[in-house]
Formats: C-alpha cells, sequence, structure tokens
C-alpha cells in the first residue's frame, strides 16, 4: 500500500480540563438551591405552627365563652331567654368598649370574663398614661350606652315594648356604673380629673341605697366595697395627696375627660327618664 493512501484514523477529541470558576458557581448555584429548598420547609413549617396558635388561646377562649354562656342560662332562669340573651349581649358590648380601647393603644388586655349577677370584666394592666387608663374606663359605658340606644330605636320602629325595657336596663345599669367611685368605671374616670370627687360618689351610692330602700346583702357588699375603696383615696387627694399613675396632669385633657364624663352622665340619665316614661305609658 502507497505511504500515501494510508487512511488517517480519527484522534479522539481532547478533553478540555473543567473550568475551576465554572466548578465553582455551579456548586454555588446547587447550595442555593439546597437553602432555598429549605427555607421553604422552614416556611411551611413556622406557618403551620404559627397557624395553630389558636391552640394556646382555646384555654382563653373556652373560659370566655363557658363564662358567657353560664352567664346567659343564669339570666335565662331569671328573667327568660330572650332577655337573658340581650341582657348578656349589651354587657358584651360594654365590655368590648374596655377591650377594643386597650388593643388600640397595645396593651394586653384578656377576653371578657362573666360573673353570673356580677356582669364582667376585663384584665389588663393600667398604661403609664392616665389619661389612656381613663378613656378606656369611659369607653366601656360610651359602648353600654350606645348598645341602649339601639334597643330604645328598635323598640320606637317596631313598637314592642320589650325593647324599650331593655334599652332601660342598658342606660340604668351603665348609668349606676358611671358612678364616680371605685370599683365602677366611673371611679377610674373621676380619678383621673380629680380624686376628690371619690368622696362625692360614694355619698351618691348610700344616697341611691337609702332613697331606693334597697337594702339587699348585695347591694350592701357594693356599698361596703365602695366605701373601703373611695374613702381613702378621697381623702388623701383633698390633702393633696395626688397619685402620678392615676391623676391626669394636663389641665386641659382633664377638662375634655370631665366634658366627655359629664356629658355621658346626662345622655344616660335622658335615656334612662325617656325609656322608664315609654315603658309606664305602654
Amino acid at each position: 500500500m502507497h505511504d500515501d493512501d494510508r487512511v488517517e484514523q480519527p484522534q479522539p477529541p481532547a478533553q478540555q480540563q473543567p473550568n475551576p470558576m465554572k466548578r465553582g458557581a455551579s456548586a454555588a448555584g446547587g447550595f442555593l438551591v439546597a437553602l432555598a429548598l429549605f427555607w421553604t420547609k422552614i416556611k411551611l413549617v413556622l406557618g403551620v405552627l404559627f397557624g395553630l396558635k389558636w391552640l394556646l388561646l382555646a384555654p382563653k377562649l373556652l373560659l370566655s365563652f363557658g363564662s358567657i354562656f353560664l352567664s346567659l342560662w343564669f339570666y335565662a332562669i331569671l328573667f327568660g331567654w330572650k332577655f337573658g340573651v340581650v341582657f348578656v349581649l349589651q354587657i358584651l358590648v360594654h365590655e368590648m368598649g374596655h377591650y377594643l380601647t386597650f388593643r388600640n393603644y397595645g396593651v394586653p388586655v384578656s377576653l371578657p370574663m362573666f360573673v353570673p349577677g356580677l356582669g364582667a370584666f376585663v384584665s389588663s394592666p393600667m398604661t403609664k398614661d392616665p389619661a389612656r387608663n381613663a378613656v378606656a374606663a369611659l369607653m366601656g359605658p360610651v359602648f353600654g350606652v350606645a348598645a341602649a340606644t339601639v334597643c330604645w330605636g328598635y323598640g320606637l320602629s317596631t313598637g314592642e315594648p320589650f325593647w324599650i325595657a331593655a334599652a332601660y336596663v342598658g342606660f340604668f345599669l351603665n348609668l349606676f356604673n358611671l358612678i364616680p367611685a371605685y370599683p365602677f368605671d366611673g371611679g377610674r374616670v373621676a380619678g383621673a380629673i380629680d380624686g376628690r370627687i371619690w368622696l362625692v360618689g360614694a355619698a351618691l351610692l348610700v344616697g341611691f341605697v337609702v332613697l331606693t330602700r334597697n337594702f339587699s346583702p348585695f347591694m350592701l357588699l357594693i356599698v361596703a366595697f365602695v366605701l373601703i375603696s373611695s374613702i381613702p383615696r378621697g381623702i388623701a387627694a383633698w390633702r393633696g395627696q395626688v397619685d402620678p399613675r392615676e391623676h391626669i396632669a394636663a389641665p386641659m385633657q382633664r377638662v375634655l375627660m370631665a366634658i366627655g364624663y359629664f356629658g355621658l352622665i346626662a345622655i344616660a340619665v335622658a335615656g334612662a327618664a325617656a325609656t322608664v316614661s315609654q315603658r309606664a305609658s305602654v
């Protein structure tokens, strides 16, 4: 065979040496993908855990709603189911006034807890601002008077005496709660304005009991508690011993609070007087 006739054998392609930079980028990309997948799983797990945070609130919800139904059962036995439901709802609206105000201020507050025969309450630490504490105390009766007004308006539109009676009860109970003495909401508001008003509130409560001749053990217990809580505080305020955690320092804030407080008392008195006269005329 001639040398020129030799067929050249194909040579295998030369192996390319791996680029160190590309290899590093590929490893980094794989690491980022793995990290992204890991973070996605973590987010999923955290989402499930935070989605189940209601499990931590379940006992509180159960206790709160359980107390509501217990109070509903209690009042239904005394006054019937219809009035019991409306009465408990009015109390709930009142307490939600406190609850929503504290939440708006960013203050931790418990759900409303009902005590059959004694009403309900929310538990929250007082803020460092006595004006905010007074507003939170006042907003309960504000919501309560508004609920009584709704009952009154519905009673006028339907002509049903039941709703007029429910409105009267709402106005009266919130008015009673505005008495400027501890432990009423009015006591906290009055103390923020001028602690000496506590003495007036204690006298008003005693006068109410004497005029209505309501000497039941329950009422006498309330009077005793109010006198023990309010008289020493009122005397201290009379002597100029003011608690900065309760008394509003700014004069203009005290004036505005007084206008809101006594204005709400006037509205509650007018509502109670109007609904009781309408009940009598029916």
